[in-house]
């Protein structure tokens, strides 16, 4: 693994594990809607916006993680199949024609909309708190731009994996449920069968 993937690993982890708070903010401002709306008859006119806002942070600021631990949604029902060398070659050419210039366009795009937001202070017009949105709006091309250097870090993977004829290590730092449970099942086999 290069210093660089490395890099863009841990920094994609340490950024991901940050704003997975956003998850536990969303969490609580939705209860506290739902309690206070269902229960004392009184909603709030902020906690859409909170929410909104947090669901917004989360989606743009943990794609790179996403990406650095290979868990963007993919149809793998053939590429399973694949030999490494030829699943890296596929993803190398989509990396290229699809990924690049899809994420440089939200940071191109991104960079204008959030110096406006910056400049005019933009508030939210659906909210009566006129809960300020900005901050969304930078999180736009930060995100994005977190994105292509993981990306460059994947197309640094994919070169590997073609050389070596298999994929270089990930930095984990959880596991799958699934995963969990099929370990767990697999050593209760072991001591059953040791057991006999």
């Amino acid at each position: 693994m290069s210093a660089f993937e490395r890099f863009m690993d841990r920094l994609s982890l340490w950024i991901g594990h940050a704003f997975a708070w956003c998850v536990v903010m969303l969490t609580l401002a939705i209860s506290y809607e739902v309690f206070v709306r269902y229960v004392l008859g009184a909603p709030t006119g902020w906690s859409f916006d909170v929410g909104y806002i947090m669901y917004g942070a989360l989606f743009f600021m943990s794609g790179a993680y996403t990406l650095s631990r290979g868990g963007h949604v993919r149809a793998d029902i053939v590429y399973r199949l694949w030999a490494p060398r030829t699943q890296a070659k596929v993803d190398l050419v989509l990396y290229i024609v699809f990924f690049f210039p899809g994420v440089l366009a939200l940071v191109w795009a991104g960079i204008p909309q959030a110096a406006q937001a910056i400049r005019f202070g933009e508030v939210s017009v659906y909210s009566p708190a006129n809960i300020p949105i900005y901050p969304s709006r930078i999180l736009m091309p930060i995100g994005a731009t977190l994105l292509a250097l993981q990306g460059i870090a994947e197309v640094y993977r994919c070169i590997q994996c073609i050389r070596a004829g298999q994929w270089p290590p990930r930095v984990h730092d959880v596991k799958e449920l699934e995963e969990q449970l099929l370990e767990q099942h697999q050593k209760l086999a072991v001591s059953a069968e040791a057991a006999r």
